[in-house]
């Protein structure tokens, strides 16, 4: 997993609310148990026609889209099943995170397990997103994990919250196993000075 620090780049505005993971990538798809182009089906029912042509009014088919890393949706982003491939699908695109006022729990949890950032603001501020990105489409925003702050177009700047596991594992680009496996020798002398008691068990 690529290690997340400081990210710079145009955003893809996405504002509908209650975006589920349905929607994020159908079911059709989730019989795929490798991540590789699991982004071609991002939002696969909205991105194309039932000739499997993109349409060319939807916003990840555009060509300032292309090469876009952030992605702004509306509230309660990732609602509805649980799927480990929505985060698969967002990062195949090409995403690191995604803005929003709020996300389902779920989601949250499984894109912070595969380096996806879910950056959570205020309504104030994703209001002042959206007005920005609108007057200025090709203007750039800056996630700074290490900070824990938005870097906005105006050269305002917020804090977002993060746990501090799941902050570390970003930084170092590990999931929870690998944080497991890189203090694997702490473990081991952890173990050597803490031997297991004796148990004598009687007849």
């Amino acid at each position: 997993m690529e290690p997340f620090t400081v990210l710079t780049s145009r955003v893809v505005v996405l504002p509908l609310e209650n975006i589920d993971t349905d929607q994020i990538i159908p079911a059709r798809f989730l019989k795929a148990t490798d991540k590789a182009g699991m982004g071609d089906h991002l939002f696969a029912d909205w991105r194309y026609d039932r000739d499997g042509n993109p349409r060319p009014d939807f916003v990840l088919n555009r060509p300032e889209s292309r090469g876009a890393q952030i992605l702004l949706a509306g509230d309660n982003f990732g609602c509805g099943s649980s799927r480990e491939h929505a985060p698969w699908a967002l990062m195949g695109f090409g995403f690191r995170a995604v803005i929003s006022t709020s996300f389902a729990d779920i989601f949250r949890n499984n894109a912070l397990k595969n380096g996806l950032l879910p950056v959570i603001v205020d309504a104030d501020t994703h209001r002042c997103l959206l007005d920005l990105l609108s007057a200025d489409p090709a203007a750039t925003v800056t996630v700074d994990l290490f900070s824990q702050t938005l870097h906005l177009p105006d050269g305002s700047r917020v804090a977002f919250p993060i746990d501090g596991f799941s902050k570390n594992c970003l930084l170092e680009g590990v999931d929870q196993l690998g944080y497991l496996l890189k203090r694997a020798a702490l473990i081991e002398a952890y173990e050597a000075s803490h031997p297991a008691p004796v148990v004598t068990v009687r007849e």
